[in-house]
């Protein structure tokens, strides 16, 4: 399980900047996706949570509890946060990445990637990635 958190994040890494990127409209059907995921993590729900995973993430993680334990433990900013804005929707390499600012518990703000994928006509959400916060100086 190890080497299969590390090789995700290995190949998450390599979406970051180094492409350039194009800002997109938002996209009401991908916030929605992502809003009901929150939700449902929100509800302790691992089996909705699960549905809105694209397939390369159920193959990956084959049940909704072996999921919901992966981010309670890797991303518990999802599973619990105070708030959700949405940021920039991109396209990056040919892929569409939204941003998402969540607002945890004690106050820290934590910006992540959510890679999208259109499948069978709905949004599916096929990799988040952690992002360094924005450098905000006077």
């Amino acid at each position: 399980m190890r080497n299969l958190i590390t090789g995700l994040a290995l190949a998450l890494s390599m979406t970051g900047s180094l492409w350039a990127q194009e800002v997109l409209a938002p996209e009401p059907g991908i916030e929605n996706t992502i809003q009901s995921q929150i939700d449902a993590f929100l509800q302790d729900d691992f089996g909705t949570a699960f549905d809105f995973a694209a397939p390369n993430i159920r193959n990956i993680f084959r049940t909704p509890e072996n999921f919901g334990a992966m981010v309670q433990q890797g991303y518990p900013m999802v599973w619990r946060p105070d708030s959700v804005t949405f940021g920039d929707l991109r396209a990056i390499a040919g892929g569409l990445y939204q941003m998402v600012i969540l607002k945890d518990a004690a106050g820290n703000l934590h910006y992540l990637d959510y890679r999208m994928q259109m499948i069978d006509g709905q949004w599916r959400i096929a990799g988040v990635q952690i992002l360094q916060a924005p450098d905000v100086t006077a």
